[in-house]
């Protein structure tokens, strides 16, 4: 369903790297909006990233998707993370998501209400754990979400045995988290030279051949990889416009990455 689509893009993640840095927060949304990027996940688990991303995107949030969580087992809290989120992004969340299924059931039936009256976009579940997609799944089946959030990168596939493609059987819009391995992925760099092969695909960083990588399969909307370096925001960027990999491009990262 194309109407649901978010991308396929590049955008920011806020885990362990906005806290309450404000300075910067508005140092990477101020590279991310230089460099065409629009997409920004962040959640209440996130310490105090929420309220800096809110502050870093003052005078930009009308260019910007917000997607943020809603992290607590009382509907009640949930309500109050929302009307907090509000203050923050401007009146309005554009994806709200169930952060680790905490109690999707409880939160549904009122955030569907958000979604009703406007002050939510769309809304989405997550889990970063393997063991919790079999609940992801059956949240997906009730067809009453338009987006997930889901692990995946060249040496994390759980996901494509089934939440991949139910999720385009769906039209589910998805949303990548961990795409460089948490950072593992980065730790060990193939040879400027083994980079090359992919330079025509515009290539010039292992970084973006890992999210090129991922924003390469169709099924993929977002990637949101964190980074606390402003000029990682620009390189990342440049992984999510094409030309994507075909499948010897693939194959051929997924051998550079051992």
């Amino acid at each position: 369903m194309e109407e649901r689509r978010l991308g396929p893009v590049v955008g920011v993640g806020t885990w362990q790297t906005f806290d309450s840095d404000v300075v910067l927060a508005r140092a990477i949304v101020a590279a991310a909006s230089l460099a065409g990027v629009c997409v920004y996940d962040s959640s209440p688990m996130y310490g105090g990233a929420e309220r800096s991303l809110g502050e870093a995107l003052d005078g930009r949030r009308a260019e910007s998707i917000v997607a943020t969580k809603i992290w607590t087992r009382s509907p009640e809290q949930g309500q109050e993370q929302l009307q907090r989120q509000l203050e923050w992004f401007g009146g309005h969340v554009d994806v709200e998501q169930v952060h680790n299924l905490v109690s999707w059931r409880g939160h549904l039936r009122w955030l569907e209400g958000a979604r009703e009256d406007g002050t939510v976009g769309r809304l989405g579940v997550t889990h970063y754990d393997s063991s919790a997609f079999t609940e992801l799944e059956d949240a997906l089946r009730t067809k009453r979400f338009d987006v997930v959030q889901l692990p995946y990168s060249v040496r994390d596939q759980d996901c494509l045995e089934r939440l991949l493609p139910l999720a385009h059987e769906l039209g589910v819009a998805v949303i990548v988290m961990e795409p460089l391995g948490a950072g593992s992925l980065v730790r060990r760099r193939p040879a400027r030279e083994e980079l090359e092969p992919l330079a025509e695909f515009g290539v010039t960083t292992w970084a973006q051949a890992l999210l090129k990588w991922v924003l390469s399969d169709t099924r993929v909307d977002v990637a949101i990889p964190g980074t606390s370096k402003p000029a990682h925001v620009a390189e990342n960027a440049a992984a999510g416009t094409p030309p994507w990999f075909g499948a010897d491009e693939r194959a051929y990262v997924e051998r550079l990455a051992g």
